[in-house]
């Protein structure tokens, strides 16, 4: 199988175009080459990485300077989706054929920091986003709250809350409604992307602005306690533990309940080089209510979790000490601070054109003809091949019912995998919604590309 997505000459061409777009140009045409540009990338980033060749796709961002350009690009369609995204679903008179191009524009967020969370992992990375990682870490903020609020009871959705299966409902491709569920799961898929984004921050951050953006700012030690407090990727359900991983809840068998997941690992690493660096013990406030917060990590630092990650130990030790002394307060400094920009600057922008900014683009974006479409859906075509999506997987496939290793795939929808036959019939229920819904959109592509044909 060919592990290869685009070739070096080719991932050059891509990085050396890309470019910042203003809001209302968010879909179109050149933005949408740009999307399929940045999805090969992104495929190609993770096949180096997890094969540990020569990962070309993030020295070339790095030699071109272009990783500013996708915190930029990533931050403006997060923009798009809070502020142009809800007007568009509240038209009366936009009821587009084809929500594909809408889809494919919520959909670039994840792409952009799946991206990031691929090539921060290198310091060289994380010190070529310059500037941009103040309104990066400002971004992980944001979407660290998500999943406090999701943990809570919130606003933040998980993939697998859908609509009851009985209420009536358009065509499932045709139906804003579904977009904004998709959007909604989407955002926790974003989220916990961010926690691994924020984690090689704190490894590489150097910078005396990031360094108080992240403990000044936004209190990040403690963020990041109620992360492990309230695990918004841990849950019971039926009676049963399951865990977020590798996108989708899977059922924890009781012998790995106590194994932490690659997030629980991303939230302590975090606190250990927050807690335990040098220049940031200088600068974080160790006053009552941070001391208060932090000793709660005690409780969670079992032998059995300290076993899998013993740096911890470090953190443990410190934490003790912390227990009866009480640190130097941080020292006054006069000191110019950067501040971020790209959010700001985008909202300052575009502040009260956002319903003239969803016109524009019913009209000239989101209502393509039916050659627009068979275009895209022949671009949509080749990026998305079956073999190379497989050979993305981080593991074997899980069977979606039991979650034991899967080796048959579900013959309508080719998304789901199961053991066997008794735990697909099983699954079926939970299944028949997401698998008649991938149907449609296959349909929906294969149509496309032979419209008139």
């Amino acid at each position: 199988m060919d592990s290869s997505v685009i070739l070096p000459v080719e991932a050059e061409g891509f990085v050396q175009s890309l470019e910042t777009f203003p809001l209302k140009e968010v879909g179109s045409e050149r933005w949408f080459r740009q999307h399929m540009h940045i999805e090969k990338l992104n495929m190609q980033a993770i096949l180096n990485a997890s094969a540990t060749h020569d990962e070309f796709v993030k020295d070339l961002l790095v030699l071109y300077g272009k990783i500013p350009i996708l915190v930029h690009e990533m931050i403006l369609v997060e923009v798009w989706k809070h502020k142009v995204f809800p007007i568009l679903c509240q038209l009366e008179d936009f009821n587009p054929k084809n929500t594909f191009p809408l889809y494919m524009v919520i959909h670039h967020e994840a792409t952009v920091i799946n991206l990031l969370e691929t090539i921060m992992y290198h310091k060289d990375a994380c010190e070529a986003a310059d500037d941009s990682v103040l309104d990066l870490v400002d971004y992980c903020h944001r979407k660290l709250a998500l999943l406090l609020g999701k943990a809570t009871g919130g606003v933040a959705t998980t993939p697998d809350q859908r609509e009851p299966e009985g209420k009536a409902r358009v065509s499932s491709t045709d139906s804003m409604e579904d977009l904004q569920v998709q959007s909604a799961a989407g955002e926790f898929e974003i989220s916990l992307k961010a926690v691994s984004v924020l984690r090689f921050i704190t490894d590489h951050a150097e910078s005396v602005s990031v360094i108080n953006r992240m403990l000044c700012t936004h209190n990040m030690p403690c963020v990041l306690v109620q992360l492990i407090d309230r695990c918004p990727w841990s849950r019971c359900k039926d009676g049963e533990v399951e865990k977020y991983t590798n996108g989708r809840w899977q059922r924890i068998p009781v012998e790995d309940h106590l194994k932490m997941t690659k997030l629980d690992g991303q939230v302590w690493i975090s606190l250990y080089n927050l807690l335990l660096k040098e220049d940031c013990q200088r600068k974080y406030d160790f006053n009552n209510f941070n001391k208060n917060q932090l000793l709660k990590l005690r409780g969670f630092m079992t032998e059995v979790l300290i076993d899998q990650l013993p740096n911890l130990v470090e953190l443990q030790r410190f934490l003790a000490r912390l227990t009866v002394t009480d640190p130097a307060p941080p020292k006054k400094e006069l000191i110019l601070e950067q501040i971020p920009e790209i959010r700001d600057h985008i909202v300052r922008q575009n502040t009260g054109k956002w319903k003239a900014i969803a016109k524009y683009q019913v009209k000239e974006t989101f209502s393509p003809s039916e050659s627009d479409l068979k275009l895209q859906a022949e671009r949509l075509n080749q990026v998305y091949n079956l073999d190379v999506m497989e050979s993305l997987l981080p593991e074997k496939p899980k069977c979606g019912s039991c979650g034991k290793e899967a080796a048959k795939r579900c013959s309508q929808c080719q998304g789901e995998w199961y053991c066997d036959r008794e735990c697909q019939v099983k699954h079926w229920s939970k299944h028949k919604r997401a698998c008649q819904l991938t149907v449609d959109v296959s349909e929906k592509i294969h149509k496309d590309l032979h419209v008139n044909s």
